[in-house]
């Protein structure tokens, strides 16, 4: 008698499992109660600190102003009182290395005292600065391993926060990291500086406007994150998900998505208990969720939060992904935050929804009812379109990994090519300019659904296209190229960077204008023509997954970037260069490291998907086909000693035989390209990109033809009609 497969024990222990699913009890404790308990914000600090402590830290905060050592202590000393009565044991200056993920080093409060006890000791020295190892991070060349020295220093925009565990809870303070040569090691510091850039050009175009009482401008954001939920005995039963984060094998199940049955369906228990779980804990870390839902794919769901200030969005994001990781578990779920961890099936994003405010919480892409007259919204919505018909490709680049490649320009995301989606109303406002003058808005009015008991609805006075990867969406544009277990640090520099360039572009020819005596709203009426005749090729209304999308775009000259390697060297490019270190926001060395960084991540996980593959077809696939040849072989000798014909169960065999040398011959081809010499480090990731992932291609391609016909009972690994549809 054979042992069970992995799979099968997997799939008899779902059977089996029983969890508690009422861990929240929000009958008990209400929601807004939680809101924020956990975190040193501004009403902690108003609450803690000496009044003058407190508003030079609010100056810092809000204006940038420096903040001294004594009032650095003050703060120090009343974070750590807070934090020990919340059960904290130990602080870290948690930072967001060029892996993608999130970084910290634990420190205890406690300090011995000389005489066999110990006292709690926080200063404002330790809170400003920490000293983390840097050699053992990506640097990209800006670092040698034997250069160890690297610093953290406090993000006072970012509040700090508890970080609660079984036994003892964590004071985590979120900072930006750099080298002891001052480039930037993180995700964090580029981010903050691109946000200041913009800024300062945002305020130039305000102060035309005569808006002198803003002192700021930010960006904010409202990342949607979409992510996967499977039973956890599926993931430990599945060497490519626990090691890779997607499906390097696996049939198309008899049933995907194609009933669109699953959207907004009804939540499964299970997978609501875990997502009330996750929100539970981000309402106490201050993290505005706000939305939560069944996606388009089988076992798909969403999360997503409200805007809140670019920065602190980005490391609300990092916790969200964090927090859906280690909650799952407890529901006896895995969560899968990969862009396409099933093929076949729609992939995850994180649709990077980005407006502009004032610091007197003014949203300066909010059109108003009459769009056509308000402008200083089409100042800022044009700089925003000019950006994009100029930096396509930065935008393109800032999205590009080896798993957002899988799901760009696929019939579920947006395609590589960036282009703008506007609706109806605003599309039409900008060709009125584009002619000289805008002088009406269209209306939505109101729609009447035809049943008596149904009030009349107020109907928006365009559609929404879920095709276009830059959309405007009423009041933001919904980047929705950003892949779902990137952070949104990246894009949002980017973006952030190239709008800054546009408004200090605008901004200078409107200051000219004036400044020669020209009345501003003439100026205007000047300006942003030309600008959008230069612009609107990147404007398009259609569907963006269609054929004739792509011959039109290739007739406008826009860039089609399909896959990451080929993205990679824009990164690198003298205008990428200029455009940067202009604002100040990346150096050419720092751009460099970021060009090798990202080379040598596409390569390594190439690479490590590759070396899977080859060991689950020799180790797993192909062992278990061989047993049922075997098995048909028997049968067939058999079915011939008896003198019954078996020429179909021959033909069966024949086919199977040629399957299992079709694999092992894959097998041999793939382990030759992963042997092959390379060259430097983008010829490198050329050779896995047109090398070694065909070879991998290709042995998925038989294996799967092998799930097809190999005996149920001896298939190794969990199939998809299982990890999909088994909750």
């Amino acid at each position: 008698m054979s042992l069970p497969t992995s799979r099968q024990v997997a799939i008899q222990a779902i059977a089996r499992a029983e969890y508690k699913l009422d861990r929240v009890d929000f009958q008990k404790v209400h929601a807004k109660d939680l809101f924020g308990c956990l975190v040193f914000n501004e009403a902690t600090q108003r609450e803690r600190l000496p009044k003058n402590v407190y508003q030079a830290l609010r100056r810092t905060i809000k204006e940038g102003a420096p903040l001294n050592p004594e009032v650095a202590d003050a703060v120090a000393a009343a974070m750590k009182d807070w934090a020990i009565e919340k059960g904290a044991t130990h602080f870290t200056h948690q930072f967001q290395p060029m892996t993608g993920l999130t970084a910290e080093k634990h420190d205890s409060f406690l300090v011995p005292t000389g005489d066999g006890r110990a006292i709690a000791e926080f200063s404002g020295k330790e809170l400003i600065r920490g000293e983390p190892d840097a050699s053992s991070f990506p640097s990209g060349g800006i670092r040698a391993t034997f250069e160890a020295r690297g610093y953290t220093a406090w993000d006072p925009t970012s509040p700090a926060y508890i970080f609660e565990n079984p036994n003892g809870s964590t004071l985590v303070i979120p900072t930006a990291f750099v080298s002891w040569t001052h480039e930037a090691l993180d995700k964090k510091t580029p981010l903050l500086k691109s946000m200041d850039a913009l800024s300062k050009q945002a305020l130039r175009i305000l102060r035309l406007f005569g808006r002198s009482d803003v002192k700021r401008v930010f960006t904010t954001v409202g990342p949607e994150q979409e992510y996967f939920l499977i039973d956890k005995n599926f993931y430990y039963a599945r060497p490519d998900l626990i090691n890779a984060g997607r499906t390097l094998f696996g049939a198309p199940p008899p049933k995907g998505q194609e009933l669109e049955d699953q959207y907004f369906g009804s939540i499964p228990e299970r997978v609501l208990a875990c997502m009330a779980d996750c929100e539970a804990q981000l309402f106490k870390l201050g993290v505005p969720v706000k939305t939560r839902h069944n996606e388009v794919a089988p076992s798909q769901y969403e999360i997503a939060p409200s805007f809140e200030d670019s920065n602190l969005a980005t490391d609300h994001q990092m916790l969200i992904m964090e927090i859906l990781k280690r909650t799952a578990p407890k529901y006896g779920l895995a969560c899968l935050l990969h862009e396409k961890p099933f093929a076949g099936i729609n992939g995850s994003g994180k649709h990077n929804n980005w407006s502009m405010s004032t610091d007197t919480g003014e949203n300066l892409l909010e059109p108003g009812s009459t769009p056509h007259d308000n402008a200083q919204f089409l100042v800022f919505c044009v700089a925003v379109i000019r950006a994009v018909s100029r930096y396509p490709e930065l935008l393109r680049v800032a999205v590009a990994s080896a798993g957002n490649d899988h799901r760009l320009g696929a019939n579920e995301a947006p395609p590589a090519i960036i282009s703008v989606f506007l609706g109806s109303q605003l599309q039409d406002v900008i060709e009125q300019l584009e002619k000289g003058t805008a002088t009406s808005t269209k209306s939505g009015g109101t729609l009447d659904i035809g049943v008596s008991v149904l009030p009349k609805i107020p109907r928006d006075a365009g559609d929404r296209n879920r095709t276009s990867p830059f959309a405007f969406t009423g009041n933001k544009f919904e980047f929705r190229a950003v892949g779902a277990s990137q952070s949104i640090a990246g894009p949002n520099t980017v973006l952030n960077t190239i709008v800054a360039e546009s408004l200090d572009f605008m901004a200078t020819r409107l200051e000219n204008a004036v400044r020669d005596g020209k009345d501003l709203n003439t100026a205007i009426k000047e300006l942003l023509p030309p600008i959008i005749r230069e612009s609107k090729k990147i404007l398009f209304m259609g569907d963006n997954y269609s054929a004739e999308w792509y011959a039109e775009a290739e007739r406008r000259g826009l860039p089609n970037l399909k896959n990451t390697v080929d993205a990679l060297p824009v990164v690198i490019r003298k205008d990428t260069i200029e455009l940067f270190s202009k604002y100040g926001v990346y150096s050419e060395r720092e751009l460099q490291s970021r060009f090798n960084i990202l080379c040598e991540n596409y390569i390594k996980t190439i690479n490590v998907e590759a070396r899977l593959t080859g060991y689950m077809g020799r180790t797993m696939i192909l062992p278990a086909a061989l047993r049922y040849q075997s098995e048909v072989a028997q049968a067939v000798n058999t079915v011939k000693q008896a003198g019954v014909d078996a020429s179909d169960q021959v033909e069966l065999l024949r086919h199977l035989t040629m399957a299992i040398s079709d694999l092992q011959k894959a097998l041999t081809k793939l382990q030759h390209e992963m042997d092959h010499p390379h060259g430097d480090v983008y010829d490198h990731a050329k050779h896995m990109r047109d090398r070694v992932l065909p070879a991998m291609n290709e042995v998925r391609r038989t294996a799967d033809y092998l799930e097809t016909i190999v005996a149920d009972d001896l298939w190794p690994i969990p199939t998809y009609r299982e990890m999909l549809f088994i909750k």
